[in-house]
């Protein structure tokens, strides 16, 4: 599952992304992983850019979720209510994958 919102989005005054990541942990979802874009455009055709020159306080964020297809659909619920009490729009994908490698680390 793929994520994508914008930094500026949150709940209260908790950034979306983490909101999201700290569900995911807690419904177990195997790994999530934040990544901070440096530009985007969407629906509004708006561009976001970190150039010096146009610093942007809603640089785009995309946010990796993976699992099984069973555990992604359920989570798919919990986005879509965060996504609810946010307030603001965003972009959700899910692609199927072929996990080729997948190890914990040791100790933690």
């Amino acid at each position: 599952m793929r994520i994508f919102i914008g930094e500026a989005d949150k709940i209260g005054h908790t950034p979306l992304y983490e909101v999201i990541v700290k569900a995911a942990r807690k419904e177990s979802i195997a790994g999530a992983t934040v990544l901070r874009g440096i530009m985007s455009y969407g629906a509004s055709t708006r561009i976001h850019t970190a150039k010096f020159i146009d610093i942007s306080e809603d640089l785009p964020i995309v946010i990796e979720i993976v699992d099984t297809e069973e555990k992604i659909n359920f989570f798919l619920l919990v986005v879509h209510t965060l996504f609810e009490q946010c307030g603001r729009g965003g972009l959700i994908t899910i692609e199927k994958v072929n996990v080729l490698y997948y190890k914990p680390r040791n100790g933690g």
